[in-house]
């Protein structure tokens, strides 16, 4: 079966992201929260690392909750920097709390963050088989959510996780994943 160049066909957990996750559109808050903060940690790293300690962030980000992830305080934020099976960067750990406060504010506004996001396609899948890393939609939104007070979704970021949440669908035409332009 052919996938996409990107996959590491011996990393399991990989394929099966590709296989089962990548691309899928996903419409509930929850996944477009969990996928949001994992995208924001990334930056600077491979999405093979994020993978990796994907289920310890579960862990330790009580399951993504932002009801709770939105109260964090000092005392959290230390336990978290002393977490060894995450990602324990203070500025990201920071955001991840700061960007809740945007999110949950998003979700107020438009009913859902899913209606925010799947607004800017009027809930359409854009079919894009390119290697790019940002296009007018990443830049667009990127900007609309730093002006709201969001840190670490730049314009690649913000490109990777519309692919990751399925909004766009950049599996290469010869990927048994591709559905092709109609």
């Amino acid at each position: 079966m052919k996938r996409c160049f990107w996959v590491n066909l011996n990393n399991k957990l990989y394929v099966d992201y590709h296989d089962l996750e990548w691309g899928v559109p996903k419409y509930d808050d929850h996944e477009l929260y969990e996928l949001l903060i994992l995208e924001m940690f990334q930056a600077g790293l491979s999405w093979e690392t994020i993978l990796k300690k994907r289920e310890n962030f579960r862990l330790a980000m009580d399951n993504f909750d932002y009801e709770r992830i939105v109260n964090y305080d000092e005392e959290k934020i230390n336990e978290l920097m002393n977490n060894k099976g995450i990602i324990r960067n203070r500025r990201k750990i920071e955001a991840t709390i700061n960007n809740t406060k945007v999110f949950l504010s998003i979700q107020k506004e438009y009913g859902s963050f899913a209606n925010f996001i799947w607004s800017f396609t009027n809930n359409d899948v854009l079919y894009i088989d390119s290697k790019i890393t940002h296009n007018e939609l990443s830049d667009k939104i990127s900007n609309i959510l730093k002006k709201k007070g969001m840190k670490f979704v730049g314009t690649t970021i913000i490109y990777s996780y519309l692919q990751a949440i399925g909004v766009i669908n950049s599996h290469e035409c010869d990927c048994f994943k591709f559905k092709g332009l109609t």
